[in-house]
């Protein structure tokens, strides 16, 4: 664990990168706000109210949004972090299109993660530039 959060300190970040003490925080709220949307789409996706198409998104983006952690820290790769935040924005910009007829309130409780992912995309894209 040492190891890891010696080497994302090395890494080069652009001036206006946020302390690490503020991923978490953000990230617990966040979560918070994807279980409680989320589950709603699977919910909706049980009773048959929503086609299985409109599903698929929400279940890449949590996959893509999972897949980030061990790629960026336990890989410690910056080009394979880098198209997976990508990934995970064009999937939570998918599933806001996608539910937002459905449920627009979904919808809406994304704003906060779409706003912190599209952040953490230019700031990956970022880091990754800077340290090639």
């Amino acid at each position: 664990m040492n190891n890891t959060y010696n080497w994302y300190q090395q890494l080069i970040k652009p001036s206006w990168s946020p302390p690490s003490f503020l991923f978490g925080p953000v990230w617990t709220v966040l979560y918070i706000l994807i279980a409680v949307s989320f589950g709603s789409v699977f919910l909706l996706f049980q009773k048959k109210q929503i086609a299985f198409t409109i599903l698929l998104p929400f279940i890449l983006n949590l996959i893509f949004n999972f897949a980030f952690t061990p790629l960026q820290f336990g890989l410690k790769n910056n080009y394979l972090a880098a198209l997976d935040i990508i990934l995970v924005f064009v999937t939570l910009v998918w599933a806001i299109i996608a539910i937002y007829p459905h449920s627009k309130w979904v919808a809406y409780i994304q704003i906060p993660y779409l706003l912190w992912v599209s952040f953490a995309t230019v700031l990956q894209l970022t880091i990754t530039c800077l340290n090639k």
